[in-house]
């Protein structure tokens, strides 16, 4: 095996191919990155039984062939790489690669042992990789950490013909996009519970093509698995198993209460005022016909308050959220106008974009539990 490619070619391909392995693999050679030419070019492969990853690079010359590298090693190899042409070669049980006057001389894994990589499920459809990405990472940010409650940490895909939805959620707010793609089927139902991390890593690393194609196994060989491919990439992974909740029944049809707030101002003033707010300590909002008022600290301690002015509509109201919360909403909305729909003070609040027409849905939604007030 042998090849000659650009240096940022080999670097970007090999440090986002590497992300995904694992950090204690049940077996060694899911450390290794599979570097395989042929004479049209290398592919990067990496797999932990869980996610594949997976990049075609364009290649000066290349002799056929396949080798297994240690890949965390590669990668903090070529990214220190000169601005030079690479050349890397296989000597024997070894890897050699050159950069201009650099010379590294690498170990390898016993190739033969390496798994098979997952071969990508049926085509679903596609969308823009630019819509794709945004969407993920709206709603990706309300998923759970907690592992011990994996359903929690993943974010559910639900088509149905032409639309796709995603939601996701940690029991604290729950995030929904409704968006529109170019489904393989009209008539396509379909759901997945895809791992939140794994989404949100592959989204953002697909916008490089104009596309994102979605690959779905709706029964039979590939049950249970997920495939997304774009830009030359293309990643798969096991579905999370267990019972969403049922989410749509937290969204609240009607509201008492709706206050219209600049964006920009608001989360600028959410950030000050939280300075003082004590560790998981609440800010509280107070909405009235003259405005927001923003308040935080308690009677011992510092304590901040800003107002703000905002459209509102119905009675006045106090109610209190978790600063980083509401922040990750705010900046999730990505509009100039946040409209914040309410039922109650103890009950979740809704925010979206501008205000739209009655009975019109809002594409993004973002619902927030408030923190109960002391008294």
């Amino acid at each position: 095996m042998e090849l000659r490619v650009e240096r940022d070619a080999l670097a970007d391909a090999v440090v986002w191919t590497a992300r995904s392995l694992p950090a204690r693999p049940p077996m060694q050679v899911l450390l290794g990155l599979l570097l395989e030419t042929t004479e049209s070019g290398l592919s990067v492969s990496g797999f932990d039984y869980e996610v594949s990853s997976q990049i075609s690079v364009d290649v000066t010359t290349a002799e056929p062939g396949r080798v297994l590298v240690p890949g965390r090693l590669l990668a903090d190899i070529v990214r220190a790489l000169p601005a030079q042409p690479v050349e890397l070669r296989l000597e024997g049980t070894r890897v050699v690669l050159t950069c201009g006057a650099a010379r590294f001389t690498l170990p390898t894994l016993p190739v033969e042992d390496y798994p098979a990589l997952p071969a990508m499920p049926t085509t679903a459809g596609s969308l823009e990789s630019d819509v794709f990405g945004a969407a993920v990472a709206q709603v990706a940010l309300a998923a759970g950490r907690d592992d011990t409650l994996p359903v929690l940490t993943g974010v559910r895909l639900e088509i149905e013909g032409d639309q796709l939805t995603l939601a996701a959620t940690d029991r604290y707010r729950l995030a929904v996009r409704t968006l529109t793609w170019k489904p393989e089927q009209l008539d396509l139902s379909a759901t997945a519970l895809v791992p939140a991390r794994t989404l949100a890593d592959t989204a953002k690393a697909l916008t490089s093509g104009p596309e994102v194609t979605l690959a779905l196994a709706t029964g039979g060989a590939g049950e249970g698995m997920i495939g997304f491919e774009g830009g030359g990439r293309r990643t798969t992974s096991r579905l999370l198993e267990g019972e969403f909740p049922k989410y749509r029944s937290l969204l609240p049809n009607e509201s008492s209460a709706i206050a219209e707030v600049a964006t920009a101002p608001l989360v600028e003033a959410v950030k000050r005022v939280a300075l003082v707010a004590a560790r998981n300590a609440p800010v509280r909002l107070s909405f009235s016909a003259d405005g927001v008022v923003l308040e935080a600290g308690g009677q011992d301690d510092a304590q901040a308050s800003e107002r703000l002015e905002c459209g509102w509509e119905g009675e006045p109201m106090s109610i209190a959220f978790n600063p980083q919360y509401l922040l990750d909403g705010l900046g999730a909305v990505d509009s100039d106008t946040t409209t914040l729909s309410f039922t109650g003070p103890t009950r979740p609040a809704v925010l979206t974009g501008k205000r739209h027409a009655p009975g019109e849905v809002a594409d993004y939604r973002y619902l927030l539990m408030p923190v109960r007030l002391s008294g």
